[in-house]
């Protein structure tokens, strides 16, 4: 029949897996509370599934997206991912102020700030609960860069539902930790970003801490041409009498946005993102951060507020 025939289909397999999950979740303690929880909050349905797919197992699910199926995408299904999957840069100290927030933030100017069809919720209450997870991109690499546990939940909902469901591989920051955590990684030439995802109400529940040899959406943007990741509103400026061309920032920037010749640095407009790494990163302090309109509008809470 064709009841039978969708029972037997990926999704069908998948549902009956979660029903029966439903019915022995206290012996096999896979259906928790906060998954409860979500499934309240409207995330039901093969959306609820997937989104708890993602929370459950976002190691394996970033290293098939990142190993399997991005590679062998189309131009069409680059569009389809990137709209339901996707990141902006924050500079250093804008992903501090997310972790700072006293106060609950409105929603405003979303489309400027995230261009993207599905980005429409900034939900936060301040200060909000943080938690570091294993960073599912480096864990897709065969020889990844450490720390691993640089990715941060952040809302109560996130939260809870890494720590119930993977304890062994998270653990909840306090506000000193995560704004500990956001500087060294920043120390490392490392970038941070804030993602969104379709499946989690479309809305920012993440900040990652990428760098460039492992992050996949780094990976998407410079080598299969995917725009996943939106610029931070600004771009970097370069003081032509003050850099020696020690090529430190060409090898730091995650987006290869400078180069150097036999007499000055060069900076690539369209492939800067403004992420501000090089600038901290430069012996000469010949680099700095501008704020570029042409580049959107940066992701600033305290500006929301």
């Amino acid at each position: 029949s064709i009841l039978t025939a969708l029972l037997f289909t990926i999704p069908g397999i998948l549902l009956l897996s979660i029903l029966g999950l439903w019915l022995f979740g206290e012996r096999w303690r896979l259906l928790r509370p906060s998954t409860l929880r979500s499934m309240r909050e409207g995330r039901a349905g093969l959306d609820g599934l997937h989104s708890y797919v993602y929370g459950r197992w976002t190691n394996q699910y970033v290293h098939v997206l990142i190993n399997w199926v991005g590679p062998h995408l189309k131009a069409h299904g680059k569009k389809w991912l990137t709209d339901r999957y996707h990141g902006k840069i924050l500079t250093l100290d804008h992903a501090q102020a997310i972790i700072t927030l006293n106060k609950p933030i409105p929603l405003r100017d979303l489309e400027q700030i995230i261009p993207y069809p599905l980005a429409r919720s900034l939900v936060l209450d301040g200060p909000p609960d943080v938690a570091a997870y294993e960073c599912p991109c480096r864990h897709a690499r065969a020889n990844p860069c450490q720390p691993t546990q640089v990715c941060m939940v952040i809302g109560k909902s996130g939260v809870d539902f890494l720590l119930e469901h993977n304890p062994q591989s998270s653990r909840r920051l306090t506000q000193a930790e995560a704004l500990d955590l956001l500087r060294a990684e920043h120390e490392r030439g490392h970038l941070q970003s804030a993602w969104f995802k379709d499946t989690l109400q479309n809305r920012f529940y993440a900040i990652c801490n990428c760098c460039k040899c492992c992050c996949g959406g780094i990976e998407a943007m410079t080598k299969h041409h995917m725009p996943m990741v939106a610029s931070s509103g600004y771009v970097a400026e370069i003081d032509q009498s003050l850099c020696n061309l020690c090529a430190a920032c060409v090898d730091t920037c995650p987006f290869d946005a400078l180069t150097t010749n036999e007499s000055h640095l060069e900076r690539d407009w369209e492939r800067c993102l403004g992420c501000g790494v090089c600038v901290d990163l430069c012996p000469a302090g010949a680099l700095s951060l501008a704020r570029d309109e042409r580049k959107g509008i940066p992701l600033d809470v305290r500006q929301m507020v």
